[in-house]
């Protein structure tokens, strides 16, 4: 850590020279952080022997218990995901090159490729932002400068002021706002990050357990949020200030005017809000993320949907036919599922309805009274018209009565 360069303002300093102490703080931090965590001789070392201990024997419990089946499907994700944990944890060689080069150096290498620089965008367009500093600060210094007194027989007139402001202190303030904008997030994002970084072995581990698999997740989605705030402050940031370009072009060299310090005022505050918005779009993205692809939702989704459908209640209700149908008492709460309920009810509905318009024309009859002279039984009104023909063919034998004898 003494190797890295001290922060300060003298010798033209500015935010490139700052990023680069920041960059160099955070990587000796991280690593020192990480020897005296899970190190030789580090203080979490009995405790990362004790919970992978605990693992490996609740393991063994689920196996020898039935709770879990030995198999390929089974071991392999777990193994897996025991060796990365020992690996990632004990390990800052392997923890440097995969976790911290990842979320620290990928970002800056897509930036680069997006922007066509040759070494690192995030330094090239802190370079850039100098420079616009610079000429502001210098246009504000000039504003403010009283006009020499030979050139106005010896009274030295003040700066033009609107409403007590001064070209000068508007653009001061365009000047402040750059600075904070940048500052207050690129520097801070990377501060962060390697707040995370240093404290992540510590929730590497909690990874193992499914009570603390949350903790990991929430570390995993901030340090990928505070790793994505760069690659946007450096894209966002640079066509800000290509548009900017103008307009510190205008305060290069002759007085400057309360218009063109307003104008340079607005752009900053446009600056700023673009800043504001790249916090707003990372944190977006990574609330967003689902560790896993999403397929453990995807699977309670349609467990619930299936719950909701099982959950309906029906109630007989005896239609007109005397055939009986059902009724829900309760909806399902999702608009598909009630779509293929109400179709299901519509088609056993129609069923029913048919088979009891077929058992009236088959046994709905008009029986006469049987006398001297038998007749037929005669069907209803709107029964099965091909059976008259029939009918004046074959006659029913008539029904012994008993006491009777037989003609």
């Amino acid at each position: 850590m003494n190797a890295c360069p001290a922060l300060g303002v003298q010798d033209g300093a500015g935010i490139a020279e700052a990023l680069r102490t920041v960059d160099c703080v955070s990587a000796s931090a991280a690593q020192t952080a990480f020897g005296r965590l899970f190190g030789a001789g580090g203080g979490l070392g009995t405790a990362l022997t004790l919970l992978l201990t605990l693992y490996v024997g609740l393991l063994a419990m689920n196996l020898l218990t039935g709770r879990s089946r030995l198999g390929l499907s089974m071991l392999t994700p777990r193994m897996l995901m025991l060796g990365l944990v020992l690996t990632f944890a004990t390990s800052w060689v392997a923890y440097q090159s995969v976790v911290w080069n990842l979320l620290t150096g990928a970002p800056d290498q897509i930036a680069s490729v997006v922007t066509g620089e040759q070494g690192s965008a995030t330094v090239a367009f802190a370079h850039r932002l100098d420079t616009v500093f610079t000429a502001v600060g210098d246009a504000a210094e000039a504003a403010n400068r009283p006009v020499p007194v030979s050139a106005v027989n010896g009274i030295s007139p003040a700066p033009p002021q609107a409403h007590g402001w001064t070209a000068g202190d508007v653009l001061w303030m365009a000047a402040l706002l750059l600075l904070l904008g940048t500052v207050g997030v690129l520097l801070v994002s990377r501060i962060a990050l390697a707040a995370l970084l240093a404290l992540g072995p510590v929730f590497i581990v909690m990874a193992l357990f499914r009570g603390t698999h949350g903790l990991f997740v929430g570390w995993l989605k901030g340090a990928v949020m505070f790793a994505l705030v760069p690659l946007f402050t450096v894209l966002i940031g640079g066509a800000a200030l290509q548009l900017l370009t103008p307009v510190v072009a205008n305060l290069d060299g002759g007085d400057v005017t309360m218009r063109a310090a307003v104008t340079m005022f607005l752009g900053a505050c446009v600056y700023a809000a673009l800043m504001a918005i790249v916090l707003k779009v990372s944190a977006t993205m990574v609330a967003g993320w689902r560790i896993g692809g999403g397929s453990r939702n995807d699977a309670a989704e349609a467990q619930t949907s299936a719950a909701s459908v099982s959950a309906v209640a029906t109630a007989p209700v005896a239609t007109a036919g005397g055939a009986t149908t059902y009724t829900n008492q309760r909806q399902p709460a999702s608009d598909r599922v009630r779509s293929i309920v109400e179709a299901t009810r519509v088609a056993a509905n129609d069923s029913t309805e048919r088979v009891g318009a077929d058992h009236r024309t088959r046994t709905t009859v008009a029986s006469v009274r049987l006398g001297d002279g038998e007749r037929l039984p005669r069907f209803a009104s709107g029964g099965d018209r091909r059976v008259d023909g029939v009918r004046g063919r074959f006659r029913a034998k008539p029904a012994l009565v008993p006491g009777k004898p037989k003609s």
